[in-house]
């Protein structure tokens, strides 16, 4: 109790708040208590304070793993801002930069260091590591270490051999979203060691979810887009569908900017600091746009194509009012789309005759009897 009253200081001080949300109270216990912990947090559920306030009370430096360097820039601003020492490896910075920064982080001169999971295999970064002495490992978007989860990030699967270099330092794995395959397959990936999982409950009081038929998806969005004041995000499935609409969008007066993987590096962040600071009403993007978006005022999420699963549109949905106010997900729909994503969906995953077939080819090649193996 005395250490989580210590937390309370901490957040009072340096983060301005008397109390943790409920959700996020025993994520922190978790941490403090230095137990391999995986808590998923719906999206706006305040992710950051978790691994922070615990990674600045606990002895050493707090390491955080993240997917996306706009993320990472954001935070450690943020905790500049608050007076606490941050950097962020990220790939614009010198071979000299980088060897600084670690060397910083080795010496207790940081009390954050956030970098990608590409970054940490490097030998430069394993053998700083090594003498680190480290309070926290924390790894965000953990959905991305699973194949099953819906953005699936092989160079996560390298976190694990950290484990190995320090294996008494607890890991806390946090997500928005996760089925019970992809909380499972965390575990293992990480190698977590008798991993609490704490799930928040994912009821969002102030975000409506809504699902209506258009017979012109487009003039439905433009006016939508018109009649709000508020900031907002138009999710599509392709590049192309971004394309077309933020032309339409554009062409009827409107603020919008698009935002998919075709784009580089420096089009992407000018697109985002644009959005972010209100220049751009309107966001129109692809899935590549959303994990740890840190805006609180999206007032609607319109989606104009299905999304590829649910897990995927309630993440894209859960990007509207993280600042508790009123907010609303609007999916539109026409009946052609449901046939189109059957359509990608064939596509994508052969028929089970095809997979049938050539497994029994291979086993007939390799002299293996059909069944063999080692049972599941």
């Amino acid at each position: 109790m005395h250490a989580f009253t210590q937390a309370l200081d901490l957040l009072q001080k340096h983060w301005g708040f008397a109390a943790f949300r409920p959700s996020q109270e025993p994520i922190v216990q978790a941490a403090l208590r230095g137990e391999d912990t995986l808590a998923l947090l719906p999206t706006g559920g305040g992710k950051s304070i978790c691994f922070q306030v615990p990674g600045l009370q606990r002895e050493g430096l707090c390491i955080v793993i993240s997917p996306l360097i706009a993320l990472m820039q954001d935070q450690v601003d943020n905790l500049q801002k608050r007076g606490l020492r941050a950097k962020a490896l990220t790939s614009g910075l010198s071979y000299r930069e980088i060897d600084q920064i670690l060397d910083n982080a080795r010496f207790g001169g940081l009390d954050f260091l956030y970098t990608s999971p590409e970054r940490i295999q490097s030998a430069l970064f394993i053998e700083r590591f090594k003498r680190m002495k480290i309070s926290l490992l924390v790894v965000d978007e953990a959905h991305c270490i699973s194949e099953w989860g819906h953005d699936f990030r092989p160079a996560f699967r390298q976190i694990s051999k950290l484990r190995k270099l320090q294996p008494e330092v607890p890991i806390l794995a946090l997500t928005a979203t996760a089925t019970k395959a992809v909380q499972q397959d965390i575990i293992v990936q990480l190698a977590l060691n008798k991993a609490q999982i704490i799930e928040a409950s994912f009821v969002r009081d102030n975000l409506q979810y809504l699902v209506r038929e258009a017979t012109n998806k487009t003039e439905e969005i433009i006016a939508i887009c018109k009649r709000e004041t508020g900031t907002g995000i138009v999710y599509c499935q392709t590049r192309r569908a971004v394309k077309e609409l933020a032309r339409v969008l554009l062409i009827n007066g409107l603020r919008c900017g698009v935002y998919h993987g075709g784009l580089n590096a420096t089009e992407r962040s000018q697109m985002l600091k644009d959005w972010l600071q209100n220049k751009n009403q309107v966001m129109v993007a692809t899935n590549a746009f959303g994990m740890g978006i840190d805006k609180p005022d999206v007032r609607f999420v319109l989606h104009y194509e299905i999304p590829s699963s649910p897990e995927a549109y309630f993440q894209e949905a859960g990007r509207g009012g993280r600042d508790g106010l009123p907010s609303y997900a609007l999916l539109l729909h026409q009946p052609s789309d449901f046939s189109k994503l059957q359509q990608q969906l064939d596509k994508s995953f052969p028929e089970a005759a095809r997979v049938i077939f050539v497994y029994r080819a291979i086993c007939n090649y390799l002299k293996i009897a059909v069944g063999a193996g080692i049972p599941l």
